[in-house]
């Protein structure tokens, strides 16, 4: 399960929760909190596909025809 971020709009309380994407967020001072945009350790690197644009040679071929 994601690691999600929440902040309390009330007094900027922030958590970090193990949840399912459906679940409701915790809350803080009475009322739920925010869930807020949080970076991530996904990057591409590397001789992989995204540098040869592998996804985009087919549409090449066809925009050629």
């Amino acid at each position: 399960m994601p690691i999600y971020d929440y902040e309390c709009e009330l007094c900027g309380e922030q958590t970090e929760v193990i949840q399912r994407h459906m679940d409701p967020p915790p809350k803080c001072c009475g009322k739920l909190t925010k869930r807020k945009i949080s970076k991530t350790s996904f990057s591409l690197k590397g001789d992989g596909w995204y540098k040869d644009h592998y996804g985009l040679k087919g549409k090449e071929k066809g925009a050629e025809k």
